[in-house]
């Protein structure tokens, strides 16, 4: 760990396809981590990615099958896409109106914890929900951000966690339902959760009206330099060729 503030470059990709974003996010890992191995000769410098993916579902290699509950062809009907891919946990949805954060940290430079970093990403979203007066929290034995039931509501999960690390550098990260079409967890059973006293949730739905999307960006980026104590790069990146 360094007493140092670290330096991130900020990406706001607006709306992308999940292949072609995971292709650019492994390229900016991969980038840190040759850079780490040669000693840093070039700046060191993290990366965070947001983005909103067009509607897809994602298996972590510790999830199962069984929890896609939809077909080729019912993939195809729902015009959503699959993938198998490398971060813990089960299965999830990304989708317009999801904010997905990436956050592409060396830990080394920030701390060598991986459960602390996990309590990290959850506690930047329950500082941003708390913002819009929504009192979330963690649930004892699940990652990601839940708000607790009542007794007339069960216990609603907001955003999902799942987080893969090389060399100490991250890759994967958070996806907060904001504005999401929750229809689209019918189809799986997310994060292989099958409690009939657990559900999805987002912001607008708890809310019960319209919320910037562009503000809750802008507030979640504050929060993670904050959180994580670092400086953005003073030139902010929205495309990528």
């Amino acid at each position: 760990m360094t007493n140092a503030k670290q330096t991130v470059r900020f990406w706001d990709l607006g709306r992308r396809s999940y292949a072609e974003t995971w292709d650019f996010q492994t390229g900016l890992h991969q980038e840190l981590i040759r850079n780490k191995r040669a000693g840093y000769p070039e700046p060191r410098l993290h990366h965070l990615i947001f983005v909103e993916h067009e509607h897809v579902y994602t298996l972590g290699k510790t999830g199962s099958m069984d929890h896609l509950l939809l077909n080729e062809s019912g993939l195809d009907q729902h015009q959503v896409e699959f993938f198998k891919i490398n971060r813990g946990g089960d299965i999830t949805y990304h989708g317009p109106g999801q904010l997905v954060a990436y956050p592409i940290f060396d830990l080394d430079l920030f701390f060598t914890d991986v459960h602390k970093y996990v309590r990290y990403l959850e506690e930047a979203v329950i500082r941003l929900l708390h913002t819009y007066g929504l009192e979330a929290g963690r649930m004892e034995g699940y990652t990601g951000v839940w708000l607790s039931g009542d007794g007339r509501h069960p216990d609603r999960k907001i955003c999902a966690i799942g987080v893969h690390l090389s060399r100490w550098v991250t890759l994967h990260g958070l996806a907060l339902n904001v504005r999401t079409n929750l229809d689209y967890f019918n189809h799986i059973v997310p994060c292989g959760i099958q409690d009939q006293d657990k559900t999805v949730t987002s912001i607008e739905k708890e809310l019960g009206r319209r919320v910037k999307f562009e503000v809750t960006k802008e507030r979640l980026k504050g929060i993670f330099a904050e959180l994580f104590d670092f400086v953005y790069e003073s030139t902010v990146y929205h495309e990528f060729e």
